[in-house]
């Protein structure tokens, strides 16, 4: 009998986009009773990691890095197996591969999955029409140009809003402190007029798919298309390969 194994979530990147990962997993998961749902650890532990754009932008000195290796080691402690964190701009390469030299130099034996590279094993697997992708996100990853590294490495182009529209409406949207998503929880009007407003800037570059590239995104867009585009959601995503690792399928 093969054993599924336990599911970790770094769970405070941030506290609402952990939820969200938590509840696409067991939407995700095949079960018909409680029994058939499978292990997950989730620690939310937000006071303990620094902002990731803000430490990408230089605004703070200590790698958040650290702080989420230190929760992953927590989360193996606890019985955890395969893991992920719901926070794109951790995948920035300054920010991940520290996380991955410190589990190494700790000898944690936790699978740690990349988000990002999912996204991609999903456009490739389901969408090998789509040339060009657009991307939203915080100013963390647009400027860490995290969806291109990985992306453009499968042969598709990658489209972003201009700096303009990065700054002055999509980072908003997530951090403004009275209508952001990360202050509210639930999406406000202007949020998401705001996220339509860049999907609409980017389908009008050629894009063909949209990737919510903030965790907190798929929380106001809930659309499987936008004018024309499909919606790729990287927590649902995330979500689904963390099931695949857990029951072993590969």
């Amino acid at each position: 009998m093969v054993t599924d194994k336990p599911i970790g979530i770094v769970a405070g990147v941030g506290p609402y986009a952990g939820l969200d990962l938590l509840s696409k997993i067991l939407a995700e998961t095949p079960a018909n009773k409680d029994q058939d749902h499978l292990p997950v650890y989730s620690l939310s532990q937000p006071d303990e990691i620094l902002d990731r754009t803000e430490y990408l932008l230089g605004e703070v000195d200590e790698n958040p890095a650290y702080a989420m290796a230190r929760q992953l080691q927590k989360l193996a402690a606890m019985g955890a197996q395969v893991a992920g964190i719901p926070c794109n701009t951790a995948h920035a390469p300054p920010i991940f591969d520290v996380i991955v030299a410190e589990l190494q130099a700790a000898n944690c034996p936790i699978h740690l999955l990349h988000m990002i590279r999912e996204v991609g094993r999903h456009l490739q697997a389901h969408y090998p029409d789509i040339q060009t992708v657009g991307v939203l996100s915080t100013t963390g990853t647009y400027q860490a140009r995290v969806y291109p590294q990985v992306l453009e490495g499968l042969g598709l182009t990658v489209v972003a809003p201009d700096e303009a529209m990065q700054v002055e409406r999509i980072h908003p949207a997530i951090y403004d402190s009275e209508y952001g998503i990360k202050a509210t929880g639930a999406p406000s009007e202007l949020a998401r007029t705001y996220l339509l407003d860049g999907a609409l800037a980017l389908r009008k570059l050629g894009a063909q798919a949209l990737v919510l590239g903030c965790t907190e995104m798929p929380l106001a867009i809930h659309e499987k298309q936008l004018y024309t585009m499909i919606t790729i959601d990287p927590t649902r995503i995330l979500a689904r390969a963390l099931i695949r690792e857990a029951r072993g399928s590969g």
